[in-house]
């Protein structure tokens, strides 16, 4: 059966997400919840892609004319095609693929396949609205789906297949205010490396990853991204829940010094977000998972001491109290209700910027 290639470049294909489009022919997917959406006419679809795989097991998902899915898969390190969907009517359809995981993996892009007649149709426009999430394995999505597990501590090896960003927080909320989000989310990630337990026992944290596309040493290197790309009018800043980790000793944000410490670097991550997006509004939170209420009150002395009105620091109803293991869907929609009342407060003159 012959196949109608769409590449990557093709301005009929629609990405949202932070994206190494280094080579256009084969941009890097990396960030929970990134997206590539394509409308056409056809009976099928494939993803032609290669993945790189780190740990877990593999799988994205799939929104076929808004209907939600996923497709899962163990080719590793070599191109290959995925399909999507097949059987369709022929009619006008719309396909969205996205990363459900953080980084147990990314993959190269290189297209769509389609019937050797098909049609392709013109994007949707992009939303006005923009926003940018940084945070952790929360805002990721990860074990959202273990439904059976609320308020609970996470089930014993899950491998990922409990991980969907689609389902996270940031994601909802950019859904219910008709936004589009760059999720800067990564699983164990603190705000300094050594800290934290992502990429252990050398670990990575929010200081190295926040100004990058890709941040895997032993893979693609580090590759900075171009913030001139995307510029959010509503930041979201969800790093702290894993800070208190440290191989050989735990820190005590309720030490003088190291609260300093660990202030003054978040201070300098976010007035050097604040240099590229100087007319967003940041929103600094932490969430219902639950965590020392200290760390909390510590986000109140940040936005003292920077001191500019349009950073603010929101509180969920149930912050650090509501779980001990990882927000399932139940909590992740609770949070991203709050939230999207909270920025709906604000106003619709701040996506006017």
């Amino acid at each position: 059966m012959d196949n109608r290639f769409v590449p990557a470049s093709d301005p009929a294909i629609r990405y949202m997400g932070r994206i190494d489009f280094t080579d256009p022919g084969a941009p890097k997917i990396v960030f929970a919840g990134t997206m590539m959406t394509l409308r056409f006419v056809s009976t099928r679809i494939s993803a032609v892609l290669c993945n790189h795989r780190f740990y877990n097991k593999m799988e994205l998902g799939v929104l076929i004319d808004g209907r939600e899915g996923k497709v899962c898969f163990d080719t590793d390190r070599q191109r290959f095609s995925l399909i999507l969907a097949e059987g369709l009517d022929r009619a006008e359809h719309e396909v969205t693929l996205f990363k459900r995981q953080d980084a147990t993996h990314y993959f190269d892009f290189f297209g769509f396949e389609l019937d050797e007649d098909a049609e392709l149709l013109p994007p949707l426009p992009r939303p006005d609205r923009r926003i940018e999430c940084y945070g952790d394995s929360v805002s990721a999505g990860a074990v959202c789906e273990a439904v059976d597990h609320v308020a609970s501590c996470d089930p014993d090896n899950t491998e990922g297949v409990y991980d969907n960003a689609y389902h996270a927080y940031p994601l909802i909320t950019a859904r219910n205010l008709g936004a589009e989000v760059n999720n800067i989310a990564q699983g164990g990630i603190a705000i300094f490396d050594g800290t934290g337990y992502y990429h252990m026992p050398d670990t990575i944290g929010m200081e190295t990853a926040y100004n990058k596309v890709c941040y895997f040493p032993e893979e693609c290197g580090y590759t900075d991204w171009d913030f001139s790309q995307y510029t959010p009018q509503t930041v979201i800043f969800a790093v702290g829940q894993n800070d208190q980790h440290r191989e050989g000793g735990d820190p005590d944000i309720n030490d003088p010094e190291y609260r300093r410490r660990w202030k003054d670097r978040y201070e300098d991550i976010i007035r050097d977000l604040r240099g590229h997006y100087p007319k967003a509004v940041f929103i600094l939170l932490l969430t219902v998972l639950m965590h020392d209420p200290t760390w909390d009150r510590a986000l109140d002395e940040i936005v003292s001491e920077l001191g500019d009105g349009k950073i603010l620091h929101f509180n969920f109803k149930r912050c650090g109290k509501a779980t001990p293991g990882h927000p399932r869907l139940p909590e992740q929609y609770e949070m991203a209700s709050e939230l999207t009342a909270f920025i709906s407060r604000l106003g619709d003159g701040i996506w006017d910027v």
